[in-house]
């Protein structure tokens, strides 16, 4: 089974693209040290304070997919330097 998870993510302190990503490459490398998921910026490159993550993880079944999913997820929520607003699942 295979699951995908994206999310729109605020960076309310970022003032420039180098302080967005400085706050993305630390929420990925933790994800990635953390969780057996692949994690990569999608969307909103150009925008300082917008950003839109994406999370692969590949499973023998869906709920253990879903339950590192989660975990990657309540990861990001816990970085109090960005705010998750909008989160999709599709699963494969």
């Amino acid at each position: 089974m295979i699951g995908f998870a994206s999310c729109e993510c605020i960076i309310y302190n970022a003032r420039s693209l180098k302080d967005k990503r400085a706050v993305l490459q630390r929420v990925m490398t933790r994800i990635r040290q953390k969780y057996n998921v692949s994690v990569a910026e999608l969307d909103h490159q150009d925008a300082w304070q917008r950003a839109k993550i994406g999370l692969v993880a590949i499973a023998s079944s869906r709920s253990a997919a879903e339950r590192e999913l989660e975990r990657a997820l309540a990861l990001i929520d816990s970085f109090p330097e960005l705010e998750r607003a909008a989160t999709s699942f599709e699963w494969l």
